[in-house]
């Protein structure tokens, strides 16, 4: 996403790690990637208008749309990505890009569910996702934080996100950056579904503890019928029922 930028044999459908409930955040389990062919993209104002009917008709069947960013910022594309895409019959949810330095992680929370981040079980909704990554801006890669403030961090994003709107959200990242800068903090995936970065053949290995990941991010210079210019590709790990229980957070 850089800045603006999860199978046995057979899929599992159950929720992530703890197979419990259905509150649980719905997964698949890992390998083989060549089983993951529900397609999808993740898009901000940077790739301009969208026609999503043409976006759709071309295979793409989720997506992830930027809303938000620190505490302040909404892309000023995501009305109108937001409700064409659900209109045009996409799986979509929002994305928020965290500024760990700026505020506390539930400001951030809060501001992403107030501003497009909030969920409904309509089978087209999902759980909102937390951008993660190395930081773009100046104040270090890991936003000047211990290992130990990243993971407070995070864990009060996660925890106030999920008060606001009764899901689990997604966590957006790559294996390098969240073992360096969360020290390979194993703690959310019993519950958070794993979207990794990796513009590779693979998913390669995934974050420290993450069992299985649920979406992959396999290259950034994509190209899509209804979208100028490149965009990020991505694949869900599970069949398109699957990705429909997800949206409904329903076993």
């Amino acid at each position: 996403m850089s800045r603006t930028r999860l199978t046995l044999r057979r899929l599992l459908a159950t929720g992530m790690a703890a197979l419990a409930t259905a509150a649980v955040g719905l997964v698949a389990t890992a390998a083989p990637a060549s089983a993951a062919t529900v397609a999808g993209i993740d898009v901000s104002h940077w790739q301009g208008s969208i026609n999503w009917t043409s976006v759709r008709n071309s295979g793409i069947e989720f997506a992830y749309i930027k809303a938000t960013e620190g505490t302040s910022y909404k892309d000023p594309q995501f009305n109108a990505n937001y409700t064409n895409s659900y209109y045009a019959g996409v799986i979509r949810g929002a994305y928020h890009f965290a500024r760990p330095n700026i505020s506390s992680g539930a400001i951030q929370a809060n501001y992403l569910a107030s501003n497009g981040g909030a969920w409904s079980a309509d089978s087209r909704t999902l759980p909102a996702a937390l951008d993660v990554e190395g930081n773009p801006y100046a104040g270090g890669y890991c936003y000047g934080l211990s290992t130990t403030g990243m993971r407070n961090w995070i864990q009060d994003f996660l925890n106030t996100y999920r008060s606001r709107t009764g899901r689990y959200a997604v966590i957006y990242t790559t294996t390098s950056w969240w073992n360096q800068c969360t020290g390979s903090w194993t703690g959310p995936w019993a519950n958070h579904p794993l979207w990794v970065a990796r513009w590779a053949s693979s998913p390669g290995t995934l974050p420290a503890g993450a069992p299985v990941w649920s979406f992959w991010q396999y290259t950034d210079s994509g190209s899509v019928s209804g979208i100028s210019g490149a965009v990020d590709r991505n694949y869900w790990n599970g069949d398109r029922s699957r990705l429909i229980a997800l949206a409904n957070n329903t076993p």
